[in-house]
């Protein structure tokens, strides 16, 4: 960051699960100055701060939002009040950083888009995954073409609990994957439609083990598994193309990814002897396979960092209000194929509007009047 660039003045606006965690990254990021931590316990906000902190504490969100020094909102609230908070941080002036979820609904989030839009503030997402080192390697890798063409994605995510009362396990771990995919695919390939099937068997009165099948446009298929009733964590990600295929592992300590120069090659049948047609039309190509060494920086504070970086180069940030608008988009068309006993249904296409650069890759293509770094270090 360039001395040019002024402090952003920042206010956290929730003191619970997440909050501290946005604090702490706050207050470590150059260019970036916490100004307030808002919480409706006032006395859990000062907790969280120390003693000694000089850091303003208030259980008033119009408070924070009438300060003129404060430049930018981080909102960590519950799911069912990120909208409403948000779009008052936007209509105020305020650049704003969320949670996931957007918004409890599609509709809710496009308007939280054409907020943004309207009073020219920075929208962004908290998806944490796709600030780590590993999304950022595997994004390089498919968008530069490395892997070939992409022929298929495959996620495990599954443990025992938490069995949330008021959403499904859709919606409670399948946009951790989708937001990975959103940021991984090149962007002439998107989802067409999503098909989801899922079961009850512990009369959770929601879907508790769930399967979700996505149509890309290229053909190929994206699958998620996301359980909350495995005996076993496992957090894995096979992305499959037609030149090598990447396997993570995001529990191995050891080998958390994996490059496999492995694959299928096919010939073409008209060219080979009826005696050998049958046998030779498909052969299997095995190679090496490398562990790349990957940094280990904390991926919040590349968050933070890229935050902090759209605001001043005024650019859409790598997960913009649009990234979390798809991400809602595939939900609902899959919340829709649920209830219909699996049926596919159509996703809404939301256009990339702007493309930052790929993490730590080449120069992506981005609108000559915001181009920025786009850059994340991690």
């Amino acid at each position: 960051m360039t001395t040019e660039n002024p402090q952003i003045g920042i206010a956290v606006v929730g003191a619970g699960y997440w909050g501290p965690n946005l604090v702490r990254n706050a207050q470590a990021t150059p260019g970036l100055r916490l100004r307030y931590l808002c919480d409706i316990d006032e006395k859990r906000a000062r907790t969280v701060l120390g003693e000694y902190s000089t850091v303003a504490t208030t259980p008033s969100l119009d408070e924070v939002l009438a300060d003129p020094a404060v430049d930018a909102v981080a909102i960590a609230t519950p799911a069912a009040t990120h909208s409403a908070v948000a779009t008052a941080a936007l209509e105020a002036g305020k650049h704003v950083l969320v949670e996931k979820p957007l918004a409890p609904t599609f509709e809710e989030g496009k308007a939280l888009v054409e907020t943004a839009d309207k009073h020219g503030r920075i929208l962004m997402l908290d998806h944490t995954y796709c600030y780590t080192s590993t999304v950022g390697y595997i994004r390089d890798r498919l968008r530069s073409g490395e892997l070939g063409e992409l022929q298929y994605l495959d996620s495990v995510r599954i443990n025992l609990g938490l069995v949330q009362p008021d959403v499904d396990v859709l919606w409670d771990l399948a946009p951790h994957d989708l937001s990975i995919f959103d940021a991984i695919l090149p962007d002439d390939l998107f989802p067409v439609a999503v098909s989801a099937h899922g079961s009850d068997p512990v009369g959770a009165g929601h879907a508790c083990v769930a399967h979700l099948t996505i149509q890309l446009s290229n053909g190929a298929l994206a699958h998620v598994h996301v359980n909350w009733l495995s005996p076993t964590k496992i957090r894995t990600m096979i992305v499959g193309g037609s030149n090598r295929m990447i396997v993570w592992d995001d529990l191995n300590p050891t080998q958390r990814l994996s490059v496999h120069d492995r694959g299928v090659d096919t010939s073409d049948p008209t060219t080979l002897g009826p005696d050998n047609r049958g046998r030779t039309i498909v052969s299997y190509r095995t190679g090496d396979t490398i562990a790349p060494a990957l940094a280990n920086t904390e991926a919040l504070r590349s968050v933070m960092v890229e935050f902090r970086d759209s605001i001043n180069e005024n650019r859409a940030p790598l997960t913009d209000g649009r990234s979390g608008l798809r991400v809602l988009a595939l939900l609902e068309a899959a919340a829709t194929s649920l209830a219909k006993d699996g049926v596919y249904v159509p996703v809404p296409d939301i256009v990339r509007e702007r493309t930052p650069q790929p993490i730590g890759g080449p120069a992506a293509t981005i609108d000559e009047s915001r181009r920025g770094r786009g850059e994340v270090t991690v």
